[in-house]
């Protein structure tokens, strides 16, 4: 469908330079996957520095905010910590040392093998990754709150397919398999 210079949006027009460029490339995949990374670059602004108002980077608050929606006692292995976020286990490391230095975390020893240290939120931890990501869904609600909301259950509807899609394509398995985590 051809959109109006009002109704086009940055992908519109960048999908249109390039059929100018690349007449014969399929650009299709940027109506998808091109519209979720600009979004996703455009709200990123906002959410680190709602997590900067309580003294933690991006990084820091993926870990408390892993810590804390595990549950009580709010602990998982260093392990368990790096599957989660999926990241290296350098860069996990070199996170959880600021973090227990700012007094946010605190090694203890692991409940299923007595030879290393699980990682616990203090309750400082709790109470700051608590408090981030309240403000930070804030944000968030404000920022998509002029989206119909029946628009909105669609769209997270069909993001979920996509998600589990794409997942299952990089796992080399199909979209009803299940995946492990």
């Amino acid at each position: 469908m051809a959109q109006t210079q009002k109704t086009q949006d940055h992908i519109d027009r960048a999908r249109g330079q390039w059929a100018r460029q690349l007449p014969d490339l399929d650009t299709g995949p940027m109506e998808v996957l091109g519209r979720i990374y600009r979004l996703s670059r455009l709200v990123t602004p906002s959410i680190e520095a709602t997590f900067a108002s309580f003294n933690l980077d991006r990084g820091e608050f993926d870990v408390v905010a892993t810590l804390l929606r595990s549950g009580p006692p709010h602990r998982l292995t260093p392990t368990e910590l790096y599957r989660s976020l999926m990241i290296a286990s350098g860069s996990l490391t070199h996170r959880l040392g600021r973090l227990e230095k700012a007094g946010l975390i605190k090694r203890v020893p692991s409940d299923n093998d007595g030879r290393s240290l699980a990682v616990q939120l203090t309750d400082e931890g709790a109470r700051r990754a608590e408090a981030a990501f309240r403000q930070d869904m804030a944000s968030e609600a404000e920022a998509i709150a002029g989206f119909d909301p029946d628009k909105k259950a669609q769209l997270a509807g069909l993001l979920r397919e996509l998600n589990l899609a794409v997942e299952a394509h990089l796992s080399g398995k199909t979209p009803e398999e299940p995946t492990q985590d």
